[in-house]
């Protein structure tokens, strides 16, 4: 039976030699605090050279009036314009109606709109995904409001942009995604992310920061009993069928962490029905 000590040592392998920019919780770590990589992705997404990044945050939280909340990714602000970029692997949580709901928040969020919205800022929500989410083999997709019986932009200052996490051109965007995609940082094109891909990687203090992650969400699962099995298996009398239970469950953790699927493995801590999903779908004999 696998212990916490051995997940562990699995984990702290797949931050050196598996975790990518398109896993959402280690690109979070790689541009917190460093506002060249978030001024690098819009320059290119936005096709802006000059673009300066006035300031930047990860993990940005946002109540709306009702008291909900969601949190972005990233958001920042450039010459008085909001942007959030969101990474997504997975195809589901990158509808088109999810954008929208992140730019009604970031409307919300906003003081001394006018009496009429004329003051709003202009936004754009970036969707960085890992797959082509409208099938044309296209570098992006811009999403614009029209007028329907002329096709002439109704232009209301609100963007959404898609960009094409599997697209590989020879320009700046298909370089990005190829950036994104590394697991080393020898292997990338833009100097700026290489060097902060490198600092998480084969730095000391870099893999200590990534493994806290990792150690809470091991340690968040053990205290939902994921890892049960590392106390109960040796209890005698104790139910096969709750043994061979843990043990899938083990199982699948341990592929997701030896794959670096992180936000996968952070869902399935606290979504039931999403970690029936994956054993489905890696582990289809259990």
């Amino acid at each position: 039976m696998t212990t916490m000590e051995e997940i562990k040592a699995q984990a702290r392998y797949a931050i050196k030699y598996k975790l990518r920019l398109i896993d959402d919780e280690f690109m979070r770590k790689v541009f917190e605090g460093h506002d060249e990589c978030v001024e690098l992705v819009l320059k290119i997404v936005l096709n802006k050279p000059d673009l300066k990044v006035i300031s930047s945050q990860v993990e940005y939280n946002i109540t709306n009036l009702q008291g909900r909340e969601i949190r972005l990714d990233i958001r920042a602000v450039f010459d008085g314009k909001i942007v959030n970029i969101e990474i997504q692997r997975a195809d589901s949580g990158a509808g088109i109606k999810r954008a929208r709901r992140n730019s009604s928040y970031m409307d919300a969020d906003q003081e001394d709109i006018g009496q009429y919205g004329e003051n709003l800022a202009e936004t754009y929500v970036i969707f960085i995904t890992e797959k082509d989410k409208f099938k044309h083999a296209l570098p992006m997709y811009h999403i614009e409001r029209c007028i329907m019986e002329t096709g002439q932009t109704a232009d209301d200052g609100a963007h959404i942009i898609y960009v094409n996490g599997e697209y590989r051109g020879d320009d700046a965007v298909g370089r990005l995604m190829h950036d994104f995609f590394c697991t080393q940082a020898k292997d990338m094109h833009y100097p700026v992310l290489a060097e902060r891909v490198r600092q998480f990687k084969e730095s000391d203090k870099g893999v200590s920061d990534m493994s806290k992650i990792w150690d809470e969400l091991l340690e968040k699962s053990k205290e939902l009993g994921l890892y049960e099995g590392e106390r109960q298996g040796r209890i005698e009398g104790e139910r096969q069928g709750r043994i061979e239970g843990i043990n899938n469950i083990n199982a699948l953790n341990n592929m997701l962490i030896k794959a670096g699927r992180l936000d996968d493995l952070t869902r399935a801590t606290t979504d039931p029905d999403y970690q029936k999903k994956l054993m489905a779908e890696l582990l289809p004999s259990a």
